[in-house]
Order: structure tokens, then C-alpha cells, then sequence
């Protein structure tokens, strides 16, 4: 009896085989076309400390027309409920508070809890998070729980020295909200020991001289589906492979055809274990642990032009 994984393979688009030639490897690629515009990215970390106790943080970087700053929550459960209320935020672009370094102490679930962030030389591109120049550093009952950026390597040292335990970290999570077009770009990294490709999801449509709307995602270059008369097939999945795992790949852009009031598109990437044969759809609540963190990538797309 084969196992699953090979009959996956089957039917599932291997990115990371270069010698397909089935699909495109310049379709999503559009010159004279602006991809569209981020306004808020979250990412939810897994963190384990060298105690066993596990804690959530996510993450929130945001970009409005007067707001620039992040935000941190924490808790103990699922990243949803860690994210409903910032137990640190910052803004970076108010006229009254633009304090882009400094340190704050706070409690949560009977932690004490040290945000330690440098964001004064911090460099962005048109998204709300930046790219390098930044950092921010989390410690967790004395205990480096979380590094995020290029920069703080005395601070990090400094506190190594006071404590030299570092926890586990896992990035189980990242939505991004974007707005403008049907051209969305971003990367991402499916596991902690891959490496970061690049997505492009496009909506085709009559302005290109196509009879019906198109939706092409794109890999690394690569066309890893394309979806034909989308206002039709507005909802789907498709199995794929990065870096030698399953990942499943659902679109939903009902609401660009039938709520344009709305007008919001989501698509969603995750990873799946081999052995298991239902899609992530079907997974109940309740049967989340696994030997491996799964990771996923959500992306809210306005489409307001």
C-alpha cells in the first residue's frame, strides 16, 4: 500500500520542481501594474520557555493615512484570543508620541514581561512593517522570548550575559490586510528550516483582454494554479508542495463579484501534515496537536480600485 504523500504527489504542484513546464513561470509578473498596498501585518508566534511554559505574542504592524506604529498581546491560548485586546502599542507617528526607542515592563498570566524596541533608524517600503534598522527585543520572566529585526545586538548581549536562556520560538501565523488592485505581493516561510519564496496572487480580467476574470497564484516565478471563469469558481483549494510539505491553498473572492460594497477577497495558505488526508477545512478545533507547528498565511484583499 503506497502512503499518502505519494498519492498526494500525484495531483499536488510541486513548487520547487524547476523542470515543470506546464505552468507559466512569468504570468503573475505584470510591469506597468502596482501591486497593491499593505495596511496592517500580524504575526503570531509560538513560545515556549525553558520551563515548558508555552505563551502566544502576535505581533501587529499597521499603516494608515495619519498611524504608523505596532502592537503586542500575549496569552496562553489560541492566537485569536491573544489578539483581541494590545497589552503594548505604539505609534510612531502621532505629533504627541514618537518615542521610536525605549522599554516597558507589564504582567500577563503571572509573567513579567520586558518589550525592549528600537525603531529610530528603522527602513520601510510601502508596507507598515519595516524591512531593517529596527528591533524589538521581548523577554519573558528574565528569558529572551522573542528577537525581531537586525539591529539590538548589544542589548541582546547585555541580557544573555544577565540570563543566557533563549526560548523556543515559532512563527505559527501571519495575516496581512492589503487594499487597492487584484495584484497582491509578499513572501513567505513555510517552516523554520526553509527558505522564503516569494507570492504573487493576480485577478485577471476584461481590462487584459480576457473574456472571463482569471485568478493566477504564482511561487517563486512559478504558476501554482490558475483558476478559469472565477466568477464562477469564486471559491476553491489546491494542493501543493514547498519545501517538501503539503500545503493547501484556498481562495474566496466571493464578495468581489456579489458584495462589492465590501469588495474583500481572502486567500489562505497552509501547511498540513502527510499522514493526514482531510483538508485543513475539515479540521476540528480540537485536533490541533501534532508533532510540528503548522504554519499559515492569511491575506485580506480589498479591492477598492
Amino acid at each position: 500500500m503506497r502512503d499518502l504523500v505519494s498519492c498526494f504527489s500525484e495531483n499536488a504542484i510541486d513548487v520547487s520542481n524547476s523542470s515543470c513546464s506546464s505552468y507559466s513561470k512569468n504570468a503573475c509578473i505584470s510591469p506597468t501594474l502596482t501591486p497593491s498596498t499593505q495596511n496592517s501585518v500580524s504575526c503570531v508566534y509560538k513560545i515556549i520557555l525553558s520551563t515548558q511554559k508555552q505563551l502566544i505574542i502576535t505581533v501587529t504592524w499597521c499603516r494608515t493615512h495619519s498611524n504608523q506604529g505596532f502592537s503586542l498581546s500575549f496569552g496562553d491560548g489560541e492566537p485569536t484570543i491573544a489578539a483581541t485586546a494590545a497589552a503594548f502599542r505604539l505609534n510612531t507617528n502621532s505629533r504627541f508620541f514618537r518615542k521610536k526607542k525605549g522599554s516597558k515592563f507589564l504582567e500577563s498570566d503571572d509573567s513579567k514581561i520586558e518589550i525592549i524596541w528600537d525603531l529610530s533608524n528603522a527602513k520601510y517600503e510601502s508596507g507598515p512593517e519595516p524591512l531593517d534598522g529596527y528591533s524589538v527585543l521581548v523577554l519573558i520572566d528574565s528569558e529572551i522570548g522573542l528577537i525581531l529585526g537586525d539591529a539590538g545586538e548589544e542589548t541582546v548581549t547585555k541580557k544573555l550575559k544577565a540570563n543566557p536562556s533563549i526560548a523556543k520560538v515559532s512563527l505559527i501565523s501571519r495575516r496581512e490586510h492589503c487594499s487597492g488592485n487584484t495584484l497582491y505581493t509578499t513572501k513567505a516561510q513555510f517552516c523554520d528550516t526553509g527558505s522564503s519564496h516569494d507570492i504573487v496572487i493576480k485577478c485577471s480580467g476584461e481590462n487584459e483582454g480576457l473574456k472571463c476574470p482569471v485568478l493566477s497564484v504564482c511561487i517563486d516565478k512559478k504558476t501554482v494554479i490558475r483558476v478559469k471563469r472565477l466568477q464562477w469558481n469564486f471559491r476553491g483549494n489546491q494542493t501543493i508542495f514547498v519545501d517538501g510539505l503539503l500545503v493547501d491553498l484556498l481562495w474566496d473572492v466571493h464578495d468581489w463579484f456579489f458584495n462589492p460594497v465590501s469588495g474583500i477577497a481572502v486567500f489562505m495558505f497552509r501547511t498540513r501534515n502527510g499522514m493526514d488526508s482531510r483538508l485543513w477545512l475539515e479540521e476540528k478545533m480540537a485536533q490541533k496537536e501534532k508533532d510540528g507547528v503548522e504554519f499559515s498565511l492569511l491575506i485580506y484583499a480589498c479591492k477598492s480600485t
